[in-house]
């Protein structure tokens, strides 16, 4: 229990460093991009989102050449390794002095979390033994779900009142701690000595792979395209105070933390199911969302909502991306995080791109359901190609 605790510290860091942005953006826009801010808010706030992009960008680019890389040897110290990076970059964040220089860091702070999530899930899932993968990657989650109930509105009050670097000191000490503490209890784990970069790869040969990777990386962008603009949202079209964004937040936490064990559960039970009814329900929760955003009461709500139906999906596209990449479990687990973080600089783009040509702070919820539909056709068709090769005679 100590050592998937300790793995669960290093996930609440993660969850915090990738969406406390997300609450920070208005602050961020007038500290770095006075001059912008000056000439037009929306446009600040747009660019102040490329922040979650390189994040997102990094995590797609690390994953699969990390955890690819890092195959062979014991995971424990991996995992060691990954904490410390995380430590680091994200430290360099509240040092360096520039828009371009933090943009930079963000890219080298998402670097090790795809691979961290994918190494951590794996032991997990060994630990809980079979029959319940899907909640052992939930585990693991758990600790970034939890990141979003606690972590990250404190990290937006904190930098609110006390400047949006300060939550990046908390964030770089969460890291150390995990580092120290997957170091202390986390036991040995071998890795695989005969994998190696080159055969990890040869998942990219499997169809059903790419397609369960779209699934993550459009659907899934659908959370991120509202996630990411929470904040003008609640300010913005609401009209409530800064002070509220916080408590926003910590609804949309409680939602994913409950919807990632409840995910857990439901995918283990039928995973097709699970998956067909998360993006329906997405996009159903998005709708709502958009056509009741001005009411601050029903964003509240939607947005508790928007968190559950997205981390019902999150264990679900991680346990059918292992089911389909065969004995390539290592890179698969670590891809998923690829394809969310996909979807998490695409979901942040086009949603500040419909801000920035004049739709409004409602528009990023349309972004999201157009997105969580695309998801759900892309699941449709793999599911429906599979089912015809098993139902071809031998």
């Amino acid at each position: 229990m100590w050592a998937l605790l300790s793995l669960a510290i290093g996930s609440f860091g993660i969850g915090m460093t990738e969406f406390v942005v997300m609450g920070l953006l208005p602050d961020i826009a007038t500290g770095m991009l006075p001059t912008v801010w000056a000439t037009s808010q929306e446009d600040a706030i747009a660019q102040s989102g490329w922040l979650i992009t390189f994040y997102a960008l990094g995590v797609v680019v690390g994953a699969p050449t990390i955890a690819g890389s890092v195959a062979r040897y014991p995971r424990h110290k991996v995992m060691i390794g990954l904490a410390l990076a995380l430590t680091v970059f994200n430290a360099l964040t509240f040092l360096l002095p520039t828009f371009e220089l933090v943009a930079a860091s963000r890219f080298l702070a998402g670097l090790p979390h795809g691979a961290y999530f994918g190494i951590g899930a794996l032991v997990a899932a060994d630990v809980l033994g079979p029959g319940k993968r899907a909640q052992g990657v939930s585990f693991v989650l758990t600790g970034l779900t939890v990141a979003n109930v606690v972590g990250v509105p404190l990290g937006t009050y904190l930098g609110q009142q006390v400047g949006w670097r300060a939550a990046f000191v908390v964030v770089a000490a969460i890291f150390a701690l995990a580092t120290v503490c997957i170091a202390l209890f986390v036991p040995h784990h071998p890795g695989d000595p005969g994998r190696t970069l080159r055969a990890e790869l040869k998942v990219f040969r499997i169809g059903q792979v790419w397609l369960a990777l779209g699934v993550g990386a459009i659907g899934f962008g659908g959370f991120f395209a509202v996630y990411s603009y929470v904040a003008p949202m609640v300010t913005e079209i609401a009209g409530s105070p800064a002070w509220v964004v916080p408590i926003i937040l910590i609804l949309m936490g409680i939602g994913m933390t409950i919807g990632n064990l409840v995910g857990g559960r439901l995918a283990d039970g039928n995973l097709t199911r699970t998956l067909f009814g998360g993006l329906v329900g997405l996009a159903v929760v998005l709708t709502l969302l958009a056509l009741t955003s001005q009411w601050i009461f029903a964003l509240a709500f939607f947005v508790f909502a928007t968190g559950f139906v997205s981390s019902v999906l999150s264990p679900t596209i991680q346990t059918r991306l292992m089911d389909v990449a065969q004995d390539n479990q290592s890179i698969a687990a670590a891809l998923n995080h690829s394809a969310l973080n996909i979807g998490n600089a695409l979901g942040a783009f086009l949603g500040g791109l419909a801000i920035a040509v004049g739709w409004g702070f409602a528009a990023p919820a349309w972004v999201g359901v157009v997105l969580a539909l695309g998801g759900l056709g892309i699941a449709l068709a793999s599911i429906a190609l599979e089912r015809s090769r098993v139902a071809v005679p031998a």
